[in-house]
């Protein structure tokens, strides 16, 4: 394109998937001027005219293209994640340990923390890799080349390598290889930005903020706050009492009969978030002066146990949240057996004695007819 056709494209590297994004320019070339969409930058200024060339620079200076990058960025950290949600679903796993050959089935992360158990071998939590069948191929095929993982120096046999990489500490991957990038889902969270400089950032946040005196420093437990009101909760089982006791929003039923996985539950939380947030009804789409109004409306018409349909909220915009550091977003779990109290117990609650007076406890406790009941009935 340089060559021929004297196109410049600006950061190349980030664009996330490049096909699209050359067959959706070279439809646009073909409706209007290329000059419509690009910078012309001129060589040879001081030349002869018939000497002087004129390059096009396509950039994300362009609204157009800016909205086009993110958009291709929105779609494939999507596919990335449905495809992290299935890995971590997937228990038909098969491995090899690279380094003592035992063979294990089941789910990935019992191979990787094998590895990283009883080899010192560590790439990373399993909930933060992707693709992860490609990445262990390639590390495999590294060590078949007699290659250490971290320096990358080739060495001349299999006893050699595995001496070299136990003195010197290396069984770990090269952090600075660009080639392990694309298996970190941190790496498609943000466009333009690798894993290195989102951590960057994290570490000058927190030099930003240190304080040199801690003396006074207090741990307080992070609360959870409801979606429709401010209570606030320690656990996501007391929250979740809350909300349908206060709201009739039985969020682990809902989780259960629409079969949510953790990305849905995500998105599903964030859209509500961003509804309550913006003031409007979710079941109605009316929109309300104050949030003191949405919620007596909401709790007037029922509203709150009231989704929309699927298609509504199920979208790659919801993956992000509303509020930062939203805590309710880090105790969801997509474990099955996070079903409800009624679900769990068969509908039977149980409330624990009060242990403040034991001497009365053992006194009046049901123990103590049960008790001689089970010893004549043995």
């Amino acid at each position: 394109m340089i060559i021929e056709h004297k196109i410049v494209i600006a950061d190349v590297k980030l664009v996330a998937d490049f096909q699209r994004y050359i067959l959706y320019w070279r439809k646009r070339f073909t409706e209007q001027p290329v000059t419509d969409f690009c910078s012309v930058i001129r060589i040879n200024s001081t030349a002869p005219f018939e000497e002087q060339d004129n390059y096009f620079l396509l950039c994300d200076v362009l609204p157009e293209d800016r909205v086009l990058r993110e958009e291709l960025q929105k779609q494939r950290l999507k596919e990335i994640l449905e495809q992290q949600q299935q890995e971590r679903n997937d228990n038909n796993f098969h491995g090899i340990c690279m380094f003592c050959n035992e063979e294990f089935l089941g789910n990935r992360s019992v191979l990787l923390n094998h590895m990283a158990r009883e080899h010192a071998f560590n790439i990373g939590l399993p909930d933060n890799i992707v693709n992860c069948n490609e990445f262990l191929c390639i590390l495999q095929k590294k060590l078949d080349n007699l290659q250490c993982l971290y320096c990358e120096k080739t060495f001349r046999d299999k006893n050699t390598l595995k001496d070299h990489m136990r003195k010197k500490q290396h069984r770990r991957i090269n952090p600075k290889n660009r080639e392990y990038d694309r298996f970190y889902v941190i790496n498609y969270l943000e466009l333009g930005k690798s894993w290195e400089e989102v951590q960057l950032e994290d570490d000058r946040e927190l030099l930003d903020h240190q304080e040199d005196d801690w003396s006074d420093w207090e741990e307080h437990p992070v609360s959870a706050v409801c979606l429709f009101c401010e209570k606030q909760a320690e656990t996501i089982e007391k929250l979740c009492v809350h909300m349908e006791d206060a709201h009739e929003f039985d969020l682990l039923k809902i989780k259960s009969e629409l079969g949510l996985d953790f990305y849905q539950q995500v998105k599903l939380v964030n859209f509500i978030r961003r509804q309550i947030h913006q003031c409007k009804c979710y079941g109605c789409h009316e929109k309300f002066k104050s949030k003191a109004d949405l919620r007596t409306h909401m709790e007037e018409t029922k509203h709150t146990s009231l989704l929309p349909e699927r298609e509504i909220w199920d979208q790659p915009q919801y993956y992000f949240p509303t509020y930062e550091n939203d805590t309710l977003l880090c105790t969801l779990s997509d474990s099955e057996s996070d079903l409800t109290a009624q679900e769990q117990n068969g509908n039977i609650a149980i409330i624990s004695e009060d242990t403040s007076k034991l001497h009365a406890l053992k006194q009046n406790s049901i123990l103590n007819q049960l008790l001689p009941h089970e010893c004549l009935k043995n």
